[in-house]
C-alpha cells in the first residue's frame, strides 16, 4: 500500500488540476463575472438547473435564480461580500422553489468576481432514510421529482376533466379527439409516476406491443399537438409478430423521434419523414438476461430529409444536455435512450449524406423471448 507522501514522487504532474477538482465536486458551482452573469458553471450546476453550460454562461444570475430572501442578491450586488445561507428558497429558471444551501465568495485577486455555490438542502432525518418513503416523519423534507411530479399531475388532471366535459357536448365525430387528450394524460401522468426517480432499482414490465398501432398513436399525438398535418411515409412489414416493451414508454419514444424529425425537416422545400419496419436479423446485446446474448431481430427506422445532426454533435446526441436546436433542452434523446434500454433494446443514429436522409433505428425483441431484467448494450 503507498504510502501518504508517494503522491510528492510524481512531482506537479500529480497533482490534480484545479478544473478538475471543480469539476468532481458534487455542489453546483458557478462563476459570476462583475457584471452578475455566469462565467462559467461546473457539471453539477448543469444537473441542478437542467440546462448545458452553453445556455447559462453569459446569462445574469437573477435570470436564473430567483432567491426569495432578498440579502441574497443583495450581497452578490456587493461583490465583496461572503455569505451562507441556509435551507434557502429559490426558484430556479421558473420552476416551483426549492430548498437551496446557498454561500457566495469573492474570488481572491479578481475584483467584482464571485463563485457562487448551490447545494440541495438536506434534513438530518434523510440521512438515514431516503427522504421522501413511505411513513417518512412530518419534517422530512420532498425529494425534488416528488414535488416535480405533484406539479405535473395536477394540472393533468384539470385537463383530463375539461376534456371529459367537452367530450360529452360532442358528436362521435369529434369525440376521437378528446379521447386522444384523455389517453395522453393517462399515458403521462403513469409515466411521471414511473420516473419520479431516475435511479430507481425497479422497472415496469414488459408486455407484447402491436408495434404499428403505437407508430399510428404517436403520428395522431404528433399531429393534434402541431395544429397540422402529419404526413409520414410507412413501410410496414405486416407479418412482424408482436414486441416486448412498455407499452407507454415505446409511444413516448415515438412521439420524440416523430417530433424531432418534423422539426428537422421542415425548413425543407419538400420536407419527408418516413418510418419503416423489417426483421433486422444478426442485431443483438452481448449481455442479456442471465448473461445469454439477446437478440433485437424487430427493427422500427424514423428517417427525415433535414440537414442533418451538425457531424461535431453525432457522437454525443443521446447525452444529456447535448443539442443542436437553437432553444432545445437536450434531453429528449437522452430520455429516448433510457427508455429504450429499460425495455432491453437499443437505438442509434446514422447519417445518409449521399441521398440526404437521418436515420433513427430502433432495435427491439420479440415477445416471449423469455427476457426479463435489463440488459446494457
Amino acid at each position: 500500500m503507498s504510502g501518504p507522501a508517494d503522491w510528492r514522487k510524481g512531482g506537479e504532474s500529480a497533482r490534480p488540476d484545479p478544473k478538475r477538482v471543480v469539476a468532481s465536486l458534487p455542489l453546483a458551482v458557478i462563476t459570476l463575472a462583475p457584471d452578475l452573469t455566469i462565467a462559467s458553471v461546473n457539471p453539477a450546476a448543469e444537473q441542478l438547473t437542467g440546462q448545458g453550460a452553453r445556455r447559462l454562461v453569459g446569462k445574469p444570475v437573477e435570470d436564473v435564480f430567483a432567491f426569495e430572501e432578498p440579502l441574497i442578491l443583495r450581497r452578490l450586488s456587493e461583490g465583496e461580500a461572503q455569505l451562507f445561507a441556509r435551507d434557502s428558497s429559490v426558484r430556479i429558471l421558473g420552476a416551483p422553489a426549492r430548498r437551496i444551501d446557498v454561500m457566495t465568495s469573492p474570488i481572491t485577486h479578481c475584483p467584482g468576481w464571485q463563485i457562487l455555490a448551490l447545494g440541495e438542502a438536506v434534513g438530518v432525518e434523510a440521512l438515514s432514510g431516503d427522504g421522501g418513503g413511505a411513513g417518512a416523519g412530518e419534517g422530512t423534507p420532498l425529494r425534488a421529482p416528488e414535488v416535480l411530479a405533484h406539479e405535473i399531475k395536477n394540472p393533468l388532471a384539470g385537463i383530463r376533466g375539461a376534456a371529459q366535459l367537452i367530450g360529452r357536448k360532442l358528436g362521435d365525430a369529434d369525440r376521437a379527439l378528446t379521447d386522444l387528450i384523455t389517453g395522453e394524460v393517462d399515458r403521462i401522468a403513469k409515466l411521471v409516476d414511473q420516473m419520479q426517480s431516475l435511479s430507481r432499482r425497479g422497472r415496469e414490465p414488459g408486455a407484447a406491443c402491436n408495434l404499428h398501432e403505437a407508430v399510428r398513436r404517436a403520428q395522431a399525438v404528433v399531429a393534434a399537438s402541431r395544429g397540422g398535418a402529419f404526413t409520414v411515409e410507412e413501410e410496414f412489414d405486416p407479418s412482424l409478430p408482436p414486441v416486448m416493451a412498455n407499452p407507454d414508454a415505446l409511444v413516448q419514444v415515438l412521439l420524440n423521434l416523430f417530433t424531432n424529425a418534423r422539426e428537422a425537416c421542415e425548413s425543407q422545400p419538400a420536407p419527408r419523414i418516413a418510418v419503416r419496419t423489417r426483421f433486422a436479423s444478426g442485431i443483438q446485446l452481448h449481455a442479456g438476461p442471465g448473461g445469454k446474448p439477446l437478440r433485437l431481430p424487430i427493427e422500427l427506422r424514423v428517417s427525415d430529409n433535414g440537414p442533418g445532426i451538425d457531424p461535431g454533435l453525432r457522437d454525443h446526441i443521446f447525452d444529456p444536455f447535448v443539442t443542436g436546436k437553437k432553444n432545445g433542452q437536450g434531453l429528449g434523446l437522452a430520455l429516448v435512450q433510457k427508455l429504450v434500454r429499460e425495455m432491453n433494446g437499443r437505438v442509434t443514429h446514422d447519417r445518409d449524406e449521399v441521398k440526404g436522409w437521418t436515420h433513427f433505428r430502433l432495435h427491439l425483441p420479440v415477445a416471449g423471448s423469455g427476457q426479463s431484467g435489463t440488459a446494457q448494450p
